[in-house]
């Protein structure tokens, strides 16, 4: 059995238990994470590495 094989079994094995409600996590109306603001920060954080970066990598 391939890594690729194993992992497209483990992903079908994983869709069909939240399909079928055992051991998924369950979505509900207060989420506590908003999807806009983890994108947001994720990319303030990619954006000030990169100018971090930039900074320091400055030929002399």
């Amino acid at each position: 059995m391939s890594a690729l094989t194993a992992a497209h079994d483990l992903a079908v094995t994983l869709a069909a238990a939240s399909e079928s409600g055992g051991g998924g996590h369950h979505e509900s109306d207060d989420s506590s994470l908003n999807a806009y603001f983890v994108g947001g920060s994720a990319l303030f954080i990619l954006l000030l590495l990169l100018f971090i970066t930039t900074r320091f990598n400055r030929d002399r």
